[in-house]
This record gives structure tokens, sequence and C-alpha cells, in this order.
């Protein structure tokens, strides 16, 4: 199988690569990013790319799978609109390149809450990518919805840290046990596992307890 990432150099995709490159069923990685990223392997190849300019670059987008886990915080996007491109409109526009070239599999990296009529932001504008994609000529739409996530040490956020804290706290007095926090090599894992597994049922949404325990 051939997989195709775009959101490649952060987290879930750094993970997804280095599950990529040592499962036998994929012959070929193909990534799409804006910058290079540190590692060379003879599956991989490397694409810099300007998401702005997806006219240039789309007749690449073929192969078996889309892996897609662009995204960002408002706060390194620089504005609300900066952040609702990078985790909505690259997204949809990659997508629905690729169901064009026939790329029969989409696996989405959504987020626990997301909501087209929420009235926050965030769980608005990744419920709104969800209620997109499922629309379009994929085989399979697997849309996961993770909880916060513990991310590589290189790549996790002060924040983050802060918050992770506080939620096993809670968690071990029983409380808000549906949002543990999720290694990000097991979401990888799990996308990837999803994405082998034959399936007549087109759409597929996984909250963090089926993320857990039922794949």
């Amino acid at each position: 199988m051939k997989a195709l990432i775009i959101g490649a150099t952060g987290a879930t995709g750094s993970a997804l690569i280095e599950q990529l490159i040592r499962n036998d069923n994929f012959h070929r990685i193909e990534i799409f990013a804006r910058k290079k990223i540190n590692l060379d392997h003879e599956k991989l190849i490397c694409n810099l790319v300007n998401f702005n300019e997806l006219e240039t670059w789309k007749n690449k987008l073929k192969g078996d799978v889309l892996f897609s886990a662009l995204g960002t915080t408002r706060k390194d996007a620089g504005s609300k609109s900066s952040q609702y491109k990078v985790d909505f409109t690259y997204q949809l526009n990659v997508a629905k390149i690729a169901a064009e070239n026939m790329v029969k599999q989409l696996v989405l990296v959504s987020s626990t809450g997301a909501n087209s009529k929420s009235l926050f932001f965030y769980p608005k504008i990744k419920g709104k990518l969800e209620d997109e994609v499922k629309k379009m000529d994929f085989d399979n739409v697997h849309i996961f919805q993770p909880p916060i996530l513990i991310r590589q040490k290189d790549k996790i956020r002060p924040n983050e840290v802060q918050g992770i804290k506080l939620i096993n706290k809670i968690n071990k007095i029983g409380l808000l046990k549906s949002q543990k926090p999720m290694p990000i090599d097991l979401l990888a894992e799990k996308m990837i596992n999803t994405s082998l597994t034959p399936s007549s049922k087109k759409i597929h949404i996984y909250p963090p307890k089926m993320i857990f325990h039922q794949l």
C-alpha cells in the first residue's frame, strides 16, 4: 500500500511515519509538508509544498490512504483566521483532491467534542470538517476524536503538560475517565490498523473510549 500524509511534521504525523516505515503492508510513504523532516528512508518521499498552491502539486496526491493530521493552535497560527486555514481549509482541500484522484481511504485526526454547531471555535471547525469529509467519495472515512494527547518530548506544549497533569489527578478520583490523556503512539497505531481492516461501512467515528478499548 501507499500512504499519503499531511501534517507529517507534527506529533501525530511523526508517529505515523515511524510506524508506517516498520509496517510491511506499506511499500511507500509520501508526505506533503512545508518543511523538510529529519528522516531518510527508502520508503519515504518528502514533497515540500505550499498549501495555498495545491493546484501545482495535486497530481501527486495518489495512493491508497490519506492520513490527514494537520493542526495548529491559535497562538502558533497568530489568529483565528490562520488557525481556520490550517485546521479546516487546507485539510478540506487536500481531501477533496485525494477523493478526486481515487484515493480509497481517508483517516482524519479530529478532536473529542467536535461539533459543527458548537458555540466554541475549535470544536466547531473540527465538526465542520468532519461533516464535509463524510460527503466525499472515499470508500472509507475514518474519523478519530482523541482526547488531549501525550506528545513526544520535543513536540509537547507547556500548556499540555499542565493539562495532562490535571486530568491525570482528576482521573485518579474517578472523574473524566473519557478524557484520559492518550499516548500519541497509540493513536498512530490505531489509525494505521483501521486503514488495514476491510470494511463495507463508509463512515467510522472513533471517540476516546473506542480508541483505547475497542480497536
